[in-house]
């Protein structure tokens, strides 16, 4: 009897339960499967042996992160750029949004499409060759058009560490924030315009509207994107931080992240064990950050929580 209930409750479901199928394929395949590679990360890997029969090294391919003279360093650099990226990169990208919904309806729609569609395309051109472009020593557009202009000494930027904390934030949002504010834009939209009419007849300027109904509108999205990005606190973007400096070696105090060093170390010992090591560092504590954050989130407010 509750075999058939069961049965009969859930039979109108099962459109929805086909159309999953594919989608959980994929995430078993691509997300789950390949966690049994985790054993890589505490095996010495032989190739000749495969990898189940390779020797077993315990937490010595953890070692090369935390005993090595850099590990200061790549740490300090990883976190605290990706602090400064979430808080200017959501701070812009909720700027843009807003920009966006109030210039709304003040042009024409073909060029409001094309005003909207420009902070997306900029984030999809490679940067690595423009950046170049605009800071090669030789042939780069700021030495040669506005220094060499004002009548100063062109600038070695590729040997000179102190600029570049400064390029590489500007270089990040100008990647991200296209993204990123459309993602903030839609939810903008999707807002009450009933909550603007209120505010408005009950005499709130723009700007009070925009604090006390767009923010808190956002709320959610902002609170959802920033765990995200929490979670990979303990990640760098490699072309960021590799391809964009050249991989210049007078930079790596200001440039070298625990994923451009882990690369460079797989590149000289072709330890595959000790590359693993580092994502499997990478993940267990990006997801302990995700639920210390969410944790944090469910106590200050539980609905605006990821669970």
């Amino acid at each position: 009897m509750k075999s058939k209930s069961f049965a009969r409750r859930h039979k109108r479901y099962v459109p929805l339960y086909l159309m999953m199928i594919p989608g959980l394929l994929y995430l078993i395949i691509n997300n789950y499967i390949p966690m049994a590679g985790l054993v890589i990360a505490f095996k010495q890997v032989n190739f000749r042996k495969g990898i189940l029969a390779s020797p077993w090294v315990g937490v010595s391919n953890f070692e090369y992160l935390f005993t090595s003279k850099e590990a200061f360093t790549i740490t300090r650099n990883t976190i605290l750029y990706n602090l400064v990226f979430i808080i200017l990169g959501t701070a812009v990208a909720i700027f843009i949004a807003i920009l966006l919904n109030e210039l709304r309806g003040k042009f024409s729609k073909k060029f409001y499409q094309t005003v909207i569609l420009v902070p997306y395309l900029i984030s999809m051109v490679v940067v690595s060759y423009l950046v170049n472009a605009l800071l090669a020593t030789e042939t780069g557009f700021i030495n040669q058009t506005i220094i060499g202009a004002l009548g100063g000494e062109p600038v070695s930027w590729y040997s000179e560490p102190k600029y570049w904390p400064f390029i590489l934030v500007i270089v990040n949002l100008w990647k991200q924030f296209g993204y990123q504010s459309i993602i903030y834009y839609a939810t903008v939209v999707g807002l009450d315009s009933g909550l603007y009419e209120a505010a408005a007849i009950d005499g709130a300027s723009r700007w009070q509207r925009i604090v006390h109904v767009t923010l808190p509108g956002l709320r959610p999205t902002i609170i959802t994107l920033t765990l995200m990005s929490v979670g990979r606190i303990f990640y760098s973007d490699f072309g960021l931080f590799y391809q964009v400096p050249m991989n210049s070696g007078p930079l790596f105090d200001v440039t070298n992240t625990i994923d451009t060093y882990v690369y460079r170390g797989l590149m000289q010992s072709n330890n595959i064990g000790m590359s693993s090591a580092a994502g499997f560092y990478q993940s267990i504590v990006g997801c302990i950050v995700v639920l210390l954050a969410n944790f944090t989130v469910r106590k200050i407010s539980k609905e605006d929580a990821l669970f």
